[in-house]
């Protein structure tokens, strides 16, 4: 019968629709040496190791900059305002076949002269480097600004022989008042100025730059609690007097300006929080011609400072 012949040659079927050998034979390498199977994180096809090795950020999006991470200042304007600033630049990134103008002459002009490195990069690294950045060619790296601790404040003051004046912001979220409160503080001899850590702006670029430079020479320092700082600064001797437009004191009649000070400056819209307000010694307030006009908190900074700056007869106050 066919299929089930024992005659010479003939093929026997085995009912599994197969003639080829099991395998035991054909594939035992195969099957020989693979070892104990890898965890999930180990295995590139599982969706465990895809979480644990992924980037911050989807495919071709721009990079999550974390805490500690350099800072790009994009841009030929923008550049040549940073290192005309003093900015801390650590290198400058230049696109391979950029135009040269008077920009950027400039900028290679500074770096020269300040030992800062210039880098020739493609412009496809450079857009990656800036995460999408407009570049127009030009950007440069700054590396993450280092804040001091609100304690050391105090001890730069006393350092100087001088009585203490800090600036606190109380959740300023605009780097460029930030960078202009920094600029005011150095301009009227401040110690330094307090920022909150959370909600509020940072010394990033933009605050450099508005900075011109002074943040090369005021410290900023970072708190955890605001309304905790502003009470130890008051356990250590120093009055806090907030600026509200509903302040009890005028500013010129402000009697406290000579002494150890800590000035808080509230947000652009809201003024201080409630229990910012609740925790100063005294609220001040700026006299205007107008009580529907309003200051930004750079401007009332610099205002206040000048004020306090008379008090205790710096030159040229």
């Amino acid at each position: 019968m066919a299929g089930n012949s024992s005659r010479r040659g003939a093929v026997r079927r085995t009912g599994k629709g197969n003639p080829t050998a099991g395998s035991g034979g054909r594939v035992r390498r195969g099957l020989e040496g693979k070892g104990p199977t890898p965890k999930a994180v180990e295995r590139p096809g599982h969706k465990a190791y895809k979480g644990s090795n992924k980037d911050d950020s989807p495919k071709g999006g721009p990079r999550r900059r974390r805490a500690g991470d350099t800072e790009w200042v994009a841009g030929r304007n923008s550049v040549v305002e940073a290192l005309r600033a003093s900015m801390p630049v650590s290198a400058v990134y230049v696109a391979e076949g950029a135009e040269r103008d008077g920009r950027l002459r400039e900028a290679f002009r500074i770096t020269s002269e300040r030992g800062v490195a210039v880098l020739e990069v493609t412009r496809n690294e450079l857009d990656r480097l800036t995460g999408g950045a407009v570049h127009q060619g030009l950007a440069a790296r700054v590396p993450a600004y280092a804040y001091a601790h609100a304690d050391d404040l105090l001890d730069r003051a006393a350092e100087t022989g001088e009585p203490p004046l800090i600036v606190a912001l109380d959740s300023v979220t605009d780097p460029r008042n930030l960078g202009a409160v920094v600029r005011s503080a150095a301009g009227f001899g401040a110690h330094g100025v307090v920022v909150p850590e959370r909600r509020a702006a940072g010394m990033t670029a933009a605050a450099w730059k508005t900075s011109a430079g002074a943040a090369a020479r005021v410290p900023v320092a970072q708190t955890v609690n605001l309304v905790r700082q502003l009470k130890a600064y008051q356990d250590a001797g120093c009055m806090v007097v907030g600026l509200a437009a509903d302040g009890e004191v005028s500013l010129p009649d402000l009697d406290l300006a000579d002494g150890p000070l800590v000035l808080v400056v509230g947000s652009e819209g809201d003024g201080l929080s409630r229990l910012v307000a609740q925790t100063c010694d005294q609220l001040v307030s700026i006299p205007m011609v107008s009580s529907v006009e309003s200051l930004n908190a750079g401007v009332a900074a610099g205002v206040a400072l000048y004020a306090v700056a008379q008090r205790r007869g710096l030159p040229g106050a």
